[in-house]
């Protein structure tokens, strides 16, 4: 039986830490792995296989008034301790080291974790039909029914009170306001949450306010500073927050909340703490009668803005909000603004590592269209203002000439005073990686609708693509589906695409959003991006049929799923290859595409198999074939592999000796040899070289 305790040490500290729970680390280490061990039904702990995952380069000094540290106490404990600097790669890491294409299968994994990019390998690790899964959190993930679900306290014998949250974010809102805060939604909600879950397990957040209703709350941003106050319920509800409507006027929602928490406070299922965001005087009696029934309050306020009945109330907890959420003042920010025009440059991704779409994007996007379409290299100020009214990026003119002013102080604009003009810096990062982005994507829907004859890419197969698209591989891009999502919308927004609603294909009275390129006019600055070369879609096509068949073969399955095979490929995909490769399968004959029954899903997975009579699959099959059985002379007869040798050996050259070592290293059969340039060992024992010898494979 093969069984996994995967511990996230770095959430699990910062977890207790936050919590305010002292607990010995080595009481921790030994409690997790021995409840892993009954769990999985072992003889033993020292059975299990069970992983330290850390940044251990942060624990490397001792701790404590006995000098050990955490890397001493859990590798004393009989954990693997596996460094992962980079918390990016903490996924792929692990599959790669311990879960590797063909080692055999988990009978029980077990994770402890509260983050959702280690909870995703329950996806991605080969598993026995009769294999458990748990998760050891906060609460279980999404999309994650079948796994069996624990909170972590319990495991740790740590007592855990829950939590019940109440904003009356009319009220907060305006009083940030009114204390010179930004209203940034991003980090309000991030520093809300986070400080929600400091007190407990969350049962249940909202926020009260009249949602829709323009003027009734003070204007929202986002991180990026672009005004998002339509989009606020979204993101709240996004981050399990349940947006309320109350109607406009300080009683509407002072009422609501009142009426809610007493009846909330009075059920045998409530919270034990229950948290009200509003420094109004007018709980006062909603907080005594909650007490009185033996559960904690909590309020939050805003310095200057709560009342002093309130901040006096001996038996009631005040925190303020301006504390636990990173918000900046207006005031600091025009001082930066300042410190710009003076000289001081300031940096465009101060405190953003995600590029993200901003009021910026509309004045580079709109500006170079103006001058595409102008064919100029400047344009007059005022045909940009207007322009920026007209899409509705600004509400009137002043903010229009406020908004290039900052541009221009930002480096983003060159502006010539005398001819009243605007052009790009196009050696600003910002405006290069704005067009990036926006000719990539343009690229990417043009020539799905012309490769595939289509009338509309649907949104959910778009960020698919640009997942995978190698050339928005700079720093800040493509970092997730919220950051293409994003950017896919902002190019609607500009006029550049358009989505659309249409019917499910399979339900008609489902629809579904799509996107289409909007008129030409719109999109006649984007840079057009050639497609792959016949050589490159060539390799591909190669690529394509060798691991389709050695997945089939290896596996025993009819099909290999197609978003899967896209990700084992993905390296050597710049562009859109894959996809022309696969399409140039489909003309040949040589490749199915279909949607197949999948045994581990409700609905049906796309994938590709072999047309194996197919002349293209059987010609490429055999220079496989050859080439492997060149390796297997070279290694029967001790002779080193090397480019040398397989160059005279199979009178292969260049590209196309380069192409076959390249496949061979990606489908595992050969392997660089250490610190020996030009020099590989054969993975003999592969399914596929044993397949090739006349062995019989062990699958």
């Amino acid at each position: 039986m093969t069984a996994y305790l995967i511990v996230d040490v770095d959430d699990l500290l910062q977890r207790l830490e936050a919590r305010g729970v002292a607990l010995d680390i080595h009481t921790v280490a030994t409690a997790l792995k021995n409840s892993a061990s009954l769990a999985a039904g072992l003889k033993s702990p020292d059975d299990l296989i069970a992983v330290a995952v850390a940044d251990w380069n942060r624990y490397r000094r001792p701790s404590g008034v006995a000098g050990i540290s955490v890397q001493q106490v859990f590798a004393g404990e009989g954990y693997d301790l596996f460094n992962v600097p980079e918390r990016k790669f903490v996924t792929d890491a692990l599959l790669m080291h311990y879960f590797s294409f063909e080692t055999q299968s988990v009978d029980e994994l077990i994770i402890a974790t509260t983050r959702l990019d280690i909870s995703t390998l329950v996806h991605r690790v080969q598993t026995t039909d009769r294999a458990r899964v748990r998760i050891w959190g906060d609460e279980l993930p999404p999309d994650l029914e079948d796994v069996i679900f624990q909170p972590l306290e319990t495991i740790l014998g740590i007592p855990s009170k829950t939590v019940a949250l109440y904003i009356d974010f009319e009220n907060i809102s305006i009083s940030l306001s009114e204390q010179g805060y930004i209203l940034d939604i991003d980090e309000l909600i991030d520093g809300m949450i986070r400080q929600t879950q400091s007190h407990g397990q969350v049962i249940s957040m909202a926020a009260y306010a009249p949602w829709g209703q323009r003027g009734s709350l003070a204007p929202l941003t986002d991180r990026t500073g672009r005004e998002v106050s339509d989009e606020a319920p979204g993101r709240l509800a996004r981050a399990n927050i349940d947006p309320v409507f109350s109607l406009p006027g300080k009683n509407s929602a002072d009422m609501r909340i009142a009426k809610e928490v007493l009846d909330d406070s009075a059920s045998a299922e409530s919270a034990d703490v229950f948290i009200i965001a509003s420094g109004d005087r007018d709980f006062n009696e909603v907080f005594s009668a909650v007490r009185g029934r033996n559960k904690q309050v909590i309020v939050w306020g805003v310095r200057g803005s709560t009342s002093r009945l309130v901040e006096s109330n001996p038996a009631l907890v005040v925190e303020y909000i301006e504390d636990f959420c990173r918000l900046r003042r207006h005031h600091d920010v025009i001082q930066q603004q300042q410190q710009a025009q003076t000289g001081a440059r300031a940096s465009f991704e101060v405190d953003e590592p995600d590029f993200r779409p901003s009021q910026w994007s509309s004045v580079i996007l709109q500006l170079d269209k103006l001058m595409a379409h102008a064919n100029a290299e400047a344009l007059k100020r005022s045909r940009l203002v207007d322009e920026l009214i007209e899409l509705r990026a600004v509400p009137n003119t002043d903010r229009a000439e406020d908004l290039i002013t900052q541009a221009t102080s930002r480096g983003l604009l060159v502006a010539n005073e005398k001819g009243g003009t605007l052009a790009l810096n196009r050696s600003n990062p910002a405006v290069t990686k704005t067009l990036l982005v926006r000719d990539r994507i343009v690229h990417r829907v043009a020539n799905t609708l012309h490769v595939r004859g289509w009338e509309y890419v649907n949104y959910g197969f778009l960020l698919k693509g640009i997942s995978m698209d190698h050339g928005l591989d700079l720093p800040g891009l493509n970092t997730s589906d919220t950051w293409r999502s994003e950017w896919v919308d902002c190019l609607v927004r500009e006029g550049i695409l358009t989505r659309e609603l249409v019917p499910h294909r399979h339900n008609p009275e489902d629809l579904v959003p799509v996107i289409k390129l909007a008129d030409e006019d719109a999109v006649v600055a984007a840079q057009v991006l050639p497609g792959a070369s016949p050589a490159e879609v060539e390799q591909m096509v190669r690529r394509v049929v060798v691991s389709v068949e050695q997945f089939t073969s290896f596996r025993g399955f009819a099909w290999c799923p197609l978003g899967s095979l896209h990700r084992r490929l993905r390296a050597f995909d710049m562009g859109t290859t894959f996809q022309q490769a696969v399409e140039a399968l489909l003309e040949e004959g040589a490749v199915r595409v279909e949607e197949y029954e999948n045994p581990q899903s409700d609905y049906k997975t796309k994938g590709i198999s072999l047309v194996e009579e197919s002349p293209l699959v059987q010609d490429v099959l055999t220079e496989r074939n050859a080439f492997i059985q060149v390796l297997l002379d070279l290694y029967e007869q001790r002779q080193p592999i090397s480019l040398a040798a397989l160059a005279e050996r199979t009178g292969l050259e260049g590209e196309d000796l380069d192409l076959w070592v390249s496949i061979m290293q990606a489908e595992n059969v050969l392997k660089p040899v250490p610190g020996q340039p030009d020099l590989y060992s054969l993975f003999r024992t592969h399914h596929t070289v044993c397949l090739v010898a006349g062995d019989t494979p062990a699958n």
